[in-house]
């Protein structure tokens, strides 16, 4: 896939950033932001959530759509689930260090806090919340970040809470846990005045950078989520959810881009061919006898066969339009949210168990010509039906291009069809929740982390490497304690991100590691109780045996710092087991035998220390 010339194209793209806070309580209630797993729950309760009008008797669509899937949604509970969380008792007011967080936020961007912050209702009957809405609130407004293309605007910035946490997805519905949900989510916004894939990633990476400089956000998979809105001059707008990573948003953008092109050239093309989507009708008896599969296991389960004529579409339907994505598989999308495993169509038939005979017998039964498609479904009755009439809702779009809707990102920076776009007739007051007065009057802006890194290099004389690691890294606060204790910053640095990027690689649980477990370890290596090299171990020790102080697990490991009595005597030992060596090969023994000096102190020497021993003992023997 070649590069566009975006301008050209009118490539219109804006973000939408979700980043969950690091607040002691969650947003509504006085429950802890801590993340539990699905074993730890003791009790579930069960929901069925249907679409409300909002204040002007308005139903929004996305909603309308989603009501129409019926599934039961179980929510998991633990013993620190409150009634807020499960939607038997009103929220309570707003969390204050939620909304400083915010306001800290918005002070970066340059925003201007709202007189008075309002808590919205947002219908969603996905099953994301009990409630069967989402809680939000505007904060800030009007403000701006930089980027290399340019300057790119920030509408607002909402403080909102987090959704459940999908756990298992069935026929029958959907389970959710409820230690996500509720925990500050503070989304953020731009104007749309991004021009290139490329800039969407800057403006990301600029956005992900400024948060993080609040040292209040939380960190890991699932913590920070990128919404990408794109559309081009002929196309339409586009929301992509639930990006993962800021590796994957130029990509996703090129492809939405391509995605958009292929389906205008279909388009154009349908037209040419006056192309047109007949009326859905079962074609159960053309398969009373087939071999495939998938068909014949439906029909054994007392399902049927329905199909669409798509008049015009032959050799269309088969068109890719993304990486390893058609308009068939489009079409698949919005079978499969009414329950179907998706469709066949004939531009990929016969194939899959479905004989040419079959085909052909589709074909006369809906009245299919040479030039025309059938796309198929065949499923239980009523989820046959509807998904054959979702198809055919699809393929009447394709006549028109491209339509405005939600997807889903995908691993491979594509995108898959979810629902369509919301408006605002989800929104209405939450009225259980008083408005607050944003006072930013006493919020501070923090040192950016770029800021920061450039600090690390003139003042501890790190490396650019290293001083972005530890900066951008979770443990700095850690770093700058234990420099202004004494601990040499090189050191520090290293023991906190590079030993403990190895240690991960070799499958060390680093994850058990506390800040007082570092905090330990550097203070026994500043007193010198540890010798540098002791450190790796060290950790491994404490990582394994979370329990035990830095003291206790050098001791139990005999890590304590060797005298150069016993530095001596171990390189002695070393050089006299292989005398022959040294022998016959002088200083070019050294990095062998330095090694086994090493291994032999078990890292309770300094390796400048044992270097010097060992040169003197080679040299004194040759």
């Amino acid at each position: 896939m070649s590069e566009y010339d975006y301008e050209d194209l009118g490539l219109v793209a804006g973000l939408e950033i979700h980043q969950q806070l690091d607040t002691a309580t969650k947003l509504f209630c006085a429950c802890p932001t801590r993340l539990r797993e699905p074993e730890a729950s003791d009790r579930s309760i069960t929901r069925y959530l249907h679409p409300t009008a909002s204040e002007l008797g308005e139903i929004d669509d996305a909603a309308l759509e989603e009501s129409k899937v019926e599934r039961e949604f179980e929510y998991l509970a633990y013993d620190s689930t409150c009634l807020v969380e499960e939607d038997d008792e009103p929220p309570h007011r707003l969390d204050e260090e939620a909304l400083d967080t915010v306001l800290e936020i918005a002070q970066m961007m340059e925003m201007t806090p709202v007189d008075e912050a309002h808590v919205m209702r947002k219908v969603v009957i996905d099953g994301s919340n009990t409630s069967g809405f989402q809680r939000t609130s505007l904060v800030a407004q009007d403000g701006q970040i930089e980027t290399s293309e340019g300057p790119v605007g920030i509408e607002d910035i909402m403080l909102e809470e987090e959704s459940a946490k999908r756990i298992e997805e069935t026929d029958e519905g959907v389970t959710f846990g409820l230690d996500r949900l509720g925990i500050p989510l503070v989304e953020i916004g731009t104007d749309p005045d991004i021009r290139s894939p490329a800039q969407a990633r800057e403006a990301a990476e600029r956005i992900g950078m400024l948060l993080r400089s609040t040292g209040k956000v939380k960190r890991g998979l699932g913590s920070i989520r990128q919404d990408v809105n794109v559309s081009i001059a002929d196309g339409a707008r586009v929301e992509m959810k639930g990006v993962q990573s800021l590796d994957d948003i130029d990509d996703l953008v090129r492809n939405e881009v391509h995605r958009q092109v292929r389906l205008l050239d279909i388009k154009d093309t349908l037209q040419s061919r006056d192309a047109s989507v007949g009326d859905p009708e079962p074609v159960t008896h053309v398969f009373e006898e087939t071999d495939s599969g998938v068909i014949r296991g439906a029909l054994d389960a007392g399902g049927e066969v329905w199909a669409v004529p798509l008049v015009g579409f032959d050799g269309v339907v088969g068109e890719e339009i993304q990486p390893d994505r058609r308009l068939g598989t489009e079409f698949s999308d919005h079978a499969k949210r009414h329950g179907a495993g998706g469709i066949f169509h004939t531009d990929e038939l016969p194939a899959y168990g479905v004989t040419e005979a079959e085909v052909t017998a589709v074909c006369e039964t809906v009245d299919a010509g040479p030039d025309d498609a059938v796309a198929i479904v065949a499923d239980d009755p009523d989820i046959a039906e509807q998904a054959i009439e979702s198809v055919a809702e699809r393929a009447t779009v394709a006549l028109e291009g491209v339509p405005e809707e939600t997807r889903g990102a995908t691993e491979d920076a594509t995108s898959e069809y979810l629902r369509p776009l919301p408006g605002a007739a989800r929104m209405y007051p939450e009225t259980d929740v008083p408005p607050v007065r944003p006072d930013p009057a006493d919020v501070e802006t923090p040192e950016l982390l770029t800021e920061k890194v450039e600090r690390y290099q003139t003042a501890f004389d790190l490396d650019e490497g290293l001083a972005r690691q530890v900066a951008y890294g979770r443990r700095w606060d850690i770093f700058e304690s234990a420099v202004d204790g004494g601990v040499d910053a090189t050191l520090a640095a290293q023991t906190l991100e590079s030993t403990v990027t190895e240690l991960r690689r070799d499958d060390v649980p680093v994850d058990r590691l506390t800040d007082e477990h570092f905090e330990q370890t550097l203070s026994l290596v500043k007193e010198g109780e540890l010798a540098q090299e002791g450190v790796p171990a060290l950790l491994e020790a404490l990582a394994e045996e979370p329990s035990l102080s830095a003291e206790a697990a050098a001791e139990a490991q005999g890590l304590g710092s060797a005298g150069s009595d016993e530095v001596r005597d171990a390189v002695q030992a070393v050089v006299e087991r292989n005398a022959e060596q040294v022998e016959a090969e002088g200083m070019g023994a050294f990095s062998a035998l330095m090694g086994e000096c090493m291994g032999e102190l078990r890292g309770k020497a300094d390796g400048d220390l044992v270097s010097d021993v060992l040169r003197e003992e080679i040299q004194r023997r040759a």
